[in-house]
């Protein structure tokens, strides 16, 4: 009897959990069925708006559903993470993350979530070609010049960056104990934000993408003193890199990728894995950012776990060495 009794109840357990079982394995053939919001932590205008625009585009089109970007900037992107990690983990919530992203926890001690542990991986989307520029005011036409001017006028030289403990942030300081300069950092949203305080000189210096930078460098609005890759461009291959200049081992990259709440469900986060793969190696996609000096990825989840996990210990060293803060 009790061995019956057992059968049946494992039978109704079972038969109850069909349904819910069958109904996650159909969500990614029927996902989306409706808007997937797109969350750009950055002001429009700068790279980051650009590609963001670029992958929702080609996801509406390929997946006929509108992906809507929503603009979150501020507090060096914690607004639209926070925004995003609140949001139901149902993949109708999508995270643009940059650079910036695998050093969270370690600049904002006060996050309510761990980002890496709040956010399922999806896809890095590219990679961008960067530039170190300076105001047309500044006089210096190369690092060596550059280094010896900063160190001649010590806190004098305005550096701007996307928010205080973003990317350029650090990069900034790095770049800074590897030179022997004292700068000051000056904060914004985004880079649409900076480039006319730059242009004019009220910033001397800053980092900025081939896509934003380049533009501004023909029209002599800006000056470019080095490339922040390993190797030279071949957008502008006569222009040495950084680490060519006497600042050995220096590089910056800009990268974006895409993140969505943990707890999404497996069949969603491959499909939307897939979607994203297909997006960059949309042949348009990659034509136009390999003319603007970038590179399309497109890697798997795991894979892009694996390259977060590998950044934020890159970065973990120099908060630690540094004991940058929020304040600094």
């Amino acid at each position: 009897m009790k061995s019956r009794n057992l059968l049946t109840a494992c039978m109704l357990v079972c038969g109850a959990a069909s349904p819910a079982l069958a109904q996650q394995a159909g969500s990614a053939a029927d996902y989306p069925n409706r808007p997937v919001t797109f969350i750009v932590p950055y002001a429009p205008g700068g790279g980051t708006d650009l590609d963001s625009r670029m992958i929702t585009g080609k996801l509406t089109e390929n997946l006929r559903q509108q992906f809507i970007v929503d603009y979150k900037p501020g507090a060096g992107t914690t607004i639209g993470m926070t925004a995003a990690a609140r949001s139901a983990p149902d993949g109708y919530t999508l995270f643009a993350v940059s650079a910036t992203y695998p050093m969270s926890q370690m600049l904002y001690k006060d996050l309510p979530y761990d980002p890496l542990k709040a956010f399922t991986p999806l896809s890095l989307m590219t990679k961008r070609s960067t530039m170190l520029v300076v105001s047309p005011t500044l006089p210096v036409k190369n690092m060596k010049e550059y280094i010896a001017y900063a160190r001649a006028n010590p806190d004098k030289v305005n550096f701007a960056s996307i928010g205080a403990g973003g990317m350029q942030h650090l990069t900034g300081v790095w770049m800074g104990l590897q030179t022997g300069t004292d700068i000051t950092f000056i904060h914004y949203k985004g880079t649409g934000t900076f480039t006319t305080d730059l242009m004019t000189g009220r910033v001397q210096v800053s980092l900025v993408n081939f896509t934003a930078g380049l533009p501004l460098v023909k029209a002599g609005k800006v000056r470019i003193i080095g490339v922040t890759t390993t190797e030279r461009s071949p957008l502008l291959p006569d222009v040495p890199t950084v680490a060519e200049q006497g600042v050995p081992g220096f590089e910056y990259q800009s990268w974006l990728g895409v993140v969505t709440v943990a707890g999404t469900p497996a069949p969603i986060v491959n499909k939307l894995g897939i979607e994203l793969g297909k997006v960059a190696r949309s042949p348009d996609v990659v034509e136009k950012l390999s003319a603007a000096g970038g590179l399309s990825i497109g890697n798997t989840p795991e894979e892009f776990r694996q390259y977060i996990n590998l950044n934020a210990e890159r970065w973990k060293k120099l908060v630690q060495d540094t004991g940058i803060k929020l304040e600094e």
